[in-house]
């Protein structure tokens, strides 16, 4: 009986997750305001075709699926797989990206005469650093709240770095996003070498990613594909690196990859969950208070160098974030439309895959589903978490690969192919 149960999580899944669209679609028509173009998509169906770039598309799209799974051969070496789907990524998210308006897609989300979106990302903000480091540090808990949106919603990491490579331009800060976004694929796979035992799995996993049309959405036109790069390292610090240089090791690298984003915070929740069922409940704490001594050690530095108030900066935030168009978003449909919108996105094999290894009882669907339930009850992210989540999509790919069949790969990755380029053709995600 509990078999069978488990074996059906991925229907009762899904079937779930058609309700909350059903429902969504149906109370956006009947006048609810749920701010968001179709609920619980932040997508708007808007088709836009350029010829060329989609056949290009169409033509990358085919090779990756047809060339991915060779690369899980014996015969390619780890560093040569490790290439090649980095060249993989690469390929697959400029070429899609580049299927709908051309190569502008590539940084039209920061170009102020391309897109209403760009007063509210990074680049409005970069004046805030004109009087110089110090000052900008020490005033930016004060300043959060009259910044755009984006920069307000997150610690000033991205900034600092933008300030120090001298990034001015849309077109600077795609390259920065795409550059970041891509090594996440190549990461991945010494995790999930690490976590999976299993060199096949550990490559499907990183394949999974590279076609995932949630990231080749998101990858290229979002900062938040270089956050997911960022908690991915943490992550890798945190599990495959030996227990004490591990946890000290990647409790310093998960804090420093918080100044980028607050949301990365949660990688530390994952990594302590999976500790938990591999390793029991005291090296699970340990790691927990590991990671919270390196957090508080990190930011106590800040503070201590520079005057920087990471309380004050998050009171900031949760500010703009309750003041903004989440106070219209009702937490009772986002419950559980945050999750779907998520999920479905990613891509569907993926998810699917998942929800398999979770009624399997895996420790890697186990940890991310936790961490993905604690994210939604907490409710501080409603809507628009297809971008937002964007760096859980890494954890719930190694939940897929742990389950996959190596001779579904093939059929995986052509559906995952098909459903990112009609995503990229038909809609309109800002982004």
């Amino acid at each position: 009986m509990v078999s069978s149960v488990r074996r059906s999580i991925p229907w009762m899944a899904f079937a779930a997750g058609a309700v909350v669209v059903a429902v969504g679609l149906r109370l956006d028509r009947t006048g609810t305001m749920l701010s968001v173009p179709n609920p619980p998509f932040l997508w708007r169906y808007e088709p836009v075709v350029d010829v060329w770039s989609s056949a290009v598309a169409v033509v990358v799209l085919l090779l990756a699926v047809v060339g991915g799974p060779r690369l899980l051969s014996a015969r390619v070496r780890p560093g040569v797989f490790a290439l090649a789907a980095l060249v993989l990524t690469i390929a697959v998210r400029l070429a899609e990206s580049a299927a709908g308006s051309g190569t502008s897609g590539w940084y039209e989300v920061f170009d102020r005469t391309r897109s209403f979106e760009a007063d509210n990302e990074y680049l409005p903000a970069l004046p805030t650093l004109r009087y110089g480091v110090d000052i900008f540090l020490d005033r930016f808990s004060e300043v959060v709240t009259s910044l755009p949106v984006h920069a307000a919603g997150h610690p000033p990491g991205l900034l600092l770095l933008m300030d120090r490579l001298e990034i001015r331009t849309p077109e600077g800060l795609a390259a920065l996003c795409i550059g970041a976004g891509v090594l996440a694929t190549p990461i991945l796979y010494p995790l999930a070498r690490r976590l999976l035992e299993d060199e096949g799995a550990a490559r499907s996993a990183a394949l999974l990613l590279a076609l995932s049309p949630g990231v080749t959405m998101f990858g290229v036109t979002s900062a938040d594909a270089l956050y997911m790069t960022l908690g991915l390292i943490a992550a890798l610090a945190l599990v495959a690196v030996p227990r004490v240089v591990g946890a000290t090791l990647g409790a310093l690298t998960l804090a420093a990859a918080s100044f980028f984003a607050w949301s990365l915070l949660a990688v530390g929740a994952w990594a302590a969950v999976l500790r938990l069922r591999r390793d029991g409940l005291r090296p699970a704490l340990l790691l927990a208070a590991a990671c919270g001594v390196g957090l508080v050690a990190f930011y106590a530095v800040l503070h201590a160098a520079y005057g920087f108030d990471p309380v004050g900066t998050l009171r900031g935030t949760e500010q703009v974030y309750r003041d903004g168009i989440a106070r219209g978003r009702p937490y009772s449909f986002w419950l559980f439309g945050s999750p779907v919108a998520f999920l479905v996105t990613l891509g569907l094999p993926i998810t699917w895959y998942a929800f398999r290894a979770l009624g399997a009882g895996r420790s890697v669907a186990v940890a991310i589903f936790a961490v993905l339930a604690i994210a939604t009850v907490l409710g501080f992210t409603k809507a628009e978490t297809e971008r937002i989540w964007l760096f859980f999509a890494p954890f719930l790919c190694l939940a897929a690969a742990s389950v996959l069949p190596r001779r579904r790969l093939p059929l995986v990755l052509g559906l995952l192919a098909a459903q990112g380029l009609a995503s990229e053709l038909l809609y309109d995600s800002v982004w």
